[in-house]
């Protein structure tokens, strides 16, 4: 099973000056946390229009866990600017940035203290 998928770019500006750096132009593949978000926002699209019935059915045809399906799709509550910043990500930055940082930061419901977190989570 193949997916193809575009991620469309859209610049939020009442987000700290560390998030709205422009990321340089990728060479070569993309991180995994990158690849795995840019997933997670095209598994919700085969949900939401109809070509799969749940996400039960979808760890199914995929070949893992329900709970893992959930981790990946915990990845969608990140604030708009986040997502944007780890979808832009280079190779080299990305080695900092990890998915079980991101998950905890997905947990807080309000995106302005997501950016806060964020910005703490850069910095360590």
């Amino acid at each position: 099973m193949k997916i193809n998928f575009t991620v469309p770019f859209r610049r939020v500006l009442t987000v700290p000056t560390l998030l709205t750096e422009p990321a340089p132009e990728p060479a070569g593949r993309a991180p995994r946390i990158a690849r795995l978000l840019a997933l997670a926002h095209k598994l919700d699209a085969v949900v939401r229009s109809g070509e799969i019935s749940d996400y039960a059915q979808l760890a199914r045809l995929g070949h893992i866990s329900p709970a893992r399906l959930t981790q990946i799709m915990a990845l969608l509550h990140l604030a708009p600017a986040i997502q944007e910043y780890v979808l832009f990500l280079s190779a080299a930055d990305a080695r900092f940035i990890t998915e079980l940082g991101l998950r905890k930061i997905a947990r807080e419901p309000r995106w302005d203290r997501q950016r806060e977190f964020f910005e703490r989570f850069l910095q360590n």
